[in-house]
């Protein structure tokens, strides 16, 4: 009786602290409004497709799915790629980390750096730099070994492109967790008999295991969902994401197309609350007491020589696609004529500048929405209580466990006809760029917001100010690097996008990503990699300039250090 009295109290606390603030009132049904609307609402759009036959609610499309070895091998051909690509991208990006973290090695600013540029790169411009290397024309197979192979395309070659791109993601969730990890424990290991070797397998890795298993099921479903690698390396080897857009698109099939991406979905839900639920309670592995911090390194010289090797090996192996990527936009016919040229430089500067221009206002326009808004959400839910708080937290991180595909076809069943038609608008592509990567703003958001005492708002509050002057006046400036670091990423994501917004570009209002993809869909390779150039370049101008103007450093952005 008394629980469920408190409860009331509480709840009653909660509902006045709403309607005494009219900001927070109109700020929160506005937010939850636009969750719903842009989040909730697609994504019934497309399940209701996927479910419905004639316009009545059938299971039709899934049977047939399910009954047909085509589909059935689709599906099964994406867990594998994705089990192999995880495996050895976590393993990567763990010594990676563990190079850094513990190993101490030089030149761990450059490799920090290599770790990173995966992430910066438009989505397929690796499988095009392995296309230039190792296809029927490449640079090693054809030029260096005289091999005449289009072995490239497929399982072997998704792999390589994939874990490349990927081991970052590994990367940077083990590297702050190894740094997290207490030495004092491991130096009381070694102390008390035990070689550093085995101090590695009995107090490191296990303390570790979460955050590997943690990074395992996210570069899982990254493969999973990844799309523009896939339809351009995959050949023959079918995959359930270019399986749904070409139902989508190509077959018009749009039911089957909207199953699909179902199925996609629910790995990817089911991954993102176990992945959420093992990271939020990573923390005690560095429950410890106080600590020196000044234990002995557990790393000897000779595996700190091998780590180094390690990491340099990758960093080169990665570099060596930036390379190619370059030298691809200067030769005049790749594995035909090796003679330089500027040719590919006019035909891109003449098809793709105005779609620069385009990507790059919406991206800028975008940004700042996205920061603001992911900011405000983590002020809200880490400072306010309200009924219904737990269902904004819910929606706005959902998003992030939706993959692009679903996204792309929810969007387009959804805002293709009245009363929300956005489709071939600029509107379209900046509401999927801002509720695609506002989860990144909330979370960076809320870990920044915790870290600060609530006392300094509450006496804003106090002395009269409303919610929004405060968050306006004390809690942006507090939280600026948090801010700034969502706002840089939610930048590179919007630029590098392809696997949503393939299906909302249209002729006013194309990506570079998406024009990136029919150049090398029609064999321009030289093209191809001038764009894939230019769009790098420009991320990278942005990343520098924020730099430069916040005084943020490249860990601060990208969430490599604790």
């Amino acid at each position: 009786m008394a629980n469920s009295k408190l409860k009331r109290r509480l709840n009653r606390g909660s509902f006045h602290q709403l309607t005494s603030d009219p900001a927070l009132l109109i700020g929160v049904v506005l937010i939850l409004a636009s969750l719903v609307l842009f989040i909730v609402y697609p994504l019934y759009s497309a399940m209701k497709l996927s479910l419905s036959q004639d316009g009545a609610f059938s299971l039709s499309q899934y049977k047939y799915i399910f009954t047909h070895s085509y589909y059935r091998k689709s599906i099964m051909n994406s867990i594998m790629l994705g089990a192999s690509v995880a495996t050895l991208a976590t393993f990567i990006g763990f010594i990676f980390a563990y190079a850094i973290a513990k190993g101490k090695i030089k030149g761990s600013g450059f490799f920090q750096s290599m770790a990173i540029l995966p992430i910066i790169s438009p989505p397929f411009m690796f499988a095009l730099s392995v296309i230039l290397l190792f296809g029927r024309n490449g640079l090693i197979t054809a030029k260096l070994l005289h091999l005449d192979t289009g072995g490239v395309y497929g399982l072997k070659g998704l792999i390589i492109v994939q874990v490349i791109t990927m081991y970052p993601i590994a990367y940077m969730t083990l590297v702050g967790i190894l740094q997290g990890i207490d030495p004092d424990l491991e130096t009381c290991a070694m102390n008390l008999g035990a070689k550093r070797l085995k101090t590695f397998f009995t107090v490191t890795l296990p303390l570790a295991l979460p955050g590997i298993f943690a990074s395992w099921l996210l570069v899982f479903v990254g493969s999973l969902t990844d799309f523009g690698n896939p339809i351009i390396i995959g050949g023959e080897f079918d995959v359930l994401s270019v399986r749904a857009y070409l139902e989508f698109t190509g077959m018009g099939n749009l039911p089957r197309g909207a199953a699909l991406a179902m199925l996609l979905l629910i790995p990817t839900v089911g991954v993102f609350f176990i992945q959420k639920y093992i990271i939020k309670n990573k923390a005690y592995v560095t429950i410890t007491g106080k600590s020196s911090r000044r234990g002995s390194t557990s790393v000897t010289n000779g595996a700190k020589t091998g780590l180094f090797v390690f990491a340099l090996g990758v960093s080169l192996f990665v570099l060596m696609f930036y390379v190619t990527i370059i030298s691809g936009s200067f030769i005049k016919l790749w594995g035909v004529d090796w003679s330089l040229t500027l040719r590919h430089f006019v035909y891109a500067w003449d098809v793709g500048l105005t779609t620069l221009k385009n990507t790059l206002v919406l991206a800028t326009i975008s940004t700042p929405i996205t920061a603001v808004l992911g900011m405000v959400i983590a002020f809200i839910v880490v400072r306010k209580s309200f009924a219904g708080k737990q269902i904004l937290d819910f929606l706005s991180m959902l998003s992030y466990a939706i993959p692009g595909t679903a996204v792309g076809i929810g969007y387009i069943l959804a805002f293709n006809k009245a009363p929300f038609k956005l489709s071939g608008t600029a509107f379209i592509l900046i509401a999927v760029y801002v509720f695609r990567n506002v989860p990144i703003g909330v979370q960076g958001g809320i870990a920044a917001l915790k870290q600060i005492s609530g006392d300094i708002e509450e006496s804003s509050t106090n002395l009269g100010a409303s919610t929004a002057y405060t968050f306006r006046k004390i809690t942006l400036p507090l939280v600026r690097p948090a801010f700034f670091a969502g706002a840089t990423f939610a930048f590179v994501r919007s630029m590098t996008a392809i696997s949503a917004i393939i299906f909302l570009v249209s002729a006013r209002w194309n990506h570079l990503t998406v024009l990136i993809l029919a150049q090398t869909e029609i064999m321009r390779l030289g093209a191809a990699s001038v764009l894939s150039f230019a769009l790098i370049v420009v991320i990278m101008a942005f990343i520098f300039i924020i730099m430069k103007l916040t005084g943020l450093k490249q860990s601060q952005i990208f969430g490599t250090t604790n």
